[in-house]
């Protein structure tokens, strides 16, 4: 790891604590080091508050002057919330600047390297440009394709099945499993479900012991959610998307509730069109969308082409045709690898599980 990388990756590590409190400006975190020793850092907190540039300046004070600022973005060249970052980085006297990548916002895409180059600060480009790029990947989508950055989320059973014959699903993956999804949703500002889901897992579809709870999406074309589901409490805000062929008496039983109703342009076959909801989505400020389920929406979504990224969790358990999950073959000793372009699972089903044959 060259010196450029580690102070970069403190940089990185920093701008992941403004996840989810940003939007809409991206995560940024910097750093200011001067002789090897490290005299400033710091990341944008909260949208209106300082940049992250700004953060580290202020806490170098004098020791700004002749040092080396790490930041993972292009510095700012235009006036919003706060004053432009590359202007301030002139005036505390930096020598040099480190940036990860370019900014994608036309606001300032290449004009805060101007400045720099205008002001005789030499710039390094595209130190650990692709971990930067996967943290603000919601941010590049949302600023170059007008819509949210969409991450699908399923768990199945090894033979493909979300559920037994009798639709029971509750735990199909493993707590550590469960925690890991609750994960993804403190990272996104949304989370997507079909009506089926509510009506099947009755979710509460907030993260556990994260304190970001996202905001919760039901794809119901014609508002047909029962309204005792637990989707909609008062844990986090709720929207239902629906299109302009439900009726007006389910639009306001809702609001009556405090759900938001947003009315979308249907598809062929009358459902809401997916492509419709991410641009309203991404209008309201969505920028990353959490896709669960069920099937059907997430086809939905695939087919669309809008799906960037897939988490997959695989229980090792084969449900066949059991009606209860406590009938299900739980295997153990799990061992996977890649082949290709393949993953190949070896397993053993437990003793208990196994008959001689007579």
């Amino acid at each position: 790891m060259t010196t450029d990388e580690k102070w970069m990756r403190r940089a990185l590590s920093l701008a992941g604590k403004g996840c989810r409190r940003v939007h809409p400006n991206p995560m940024v975190g910097a750093v200011l080091v001067r002789k090897g020793l490290l005299v400033g850092e710091g990341y944008h907190q909260r949208f209106g508050l300082a940049h992250a540039e700004m953060e580290a300046i202020q806490k170098a004070g004098k020791r700004a002057q002749g040092s080396t600022l790490y930041v993972n973005l292009e510095p700012c060249a235009h006036w919003g919330k706060t004053p432009p970052c590359a202007e301030a980085i002139l005036r505390a006297g930096i020598r040099r600047v480190v940036c990860a990548m370019r900014d994608p916002n036309p606001l300032v895409s290449g004009k805060g390297f101007q400045i720099l180059r205008k002001g005789r600060v030499p710039v390094t480009r595209g130190v650990l440009e692709e971990e930067a790029r996967r943290l603000n990947r919601a941010f590049i989508t949302w600023v170059k394709e007008k819509r949210p950055f969409v991450t699908l989320k399923a768990a199945a059973s090894l033979d493909g099945k979300t559920a037994t014959m009798t639709g029971e699903s509750h735990w199909i993956t493993s707590e550590k499993a469960r925690a890991a999804g609750h994960e993804l949703r403190a990272e996104a500002d949304a989370i997507a479900v079909g009506l089926e889901t509510v009506k099947v897992d009755n979710p509460s579809l907030t993260a556990h012991g994260t304190g970001l709870n996202p905001v919760r999406i039901i794809f119901d074309s014609h508002l047909r959610a029962p309204l005792q589901s637990r989707v909609f409490n008062r844990q986090a805000p709720t929207w239902c998307l629906a299109t302009h062929h439900t009726t007006l008496r389910r639009v306001d039983r809702l609001k009556r509730k405090g759900v938001q109703v947003l009315l979308c342009h249907a598809d062929a076959e009358g459902r809401v069109s997916v492509s419709d909801a991410l641009k309203r989505l991404a209008a309201k400020g969505i920028a990353h969308l959490l896709l669960e389920g069920g099937l059907s929406l997430q086809t939905s979504f695939l087919e669309a082409g809008v799906v960037d990224e897939v988490h997959w969790f695989i229980a090792p358990m084969i449900i066949g045709n059991t009606k209860r999950l406590k009938n299900v073959w739980n295997l153990e000793k799990v061992h996977v690898e890649s082949v290709g372009r393949d993953f190949h699972l070896s397993a053993c089903l437990p003793e208990s599980s196994r008959r001689s044959v007579k």
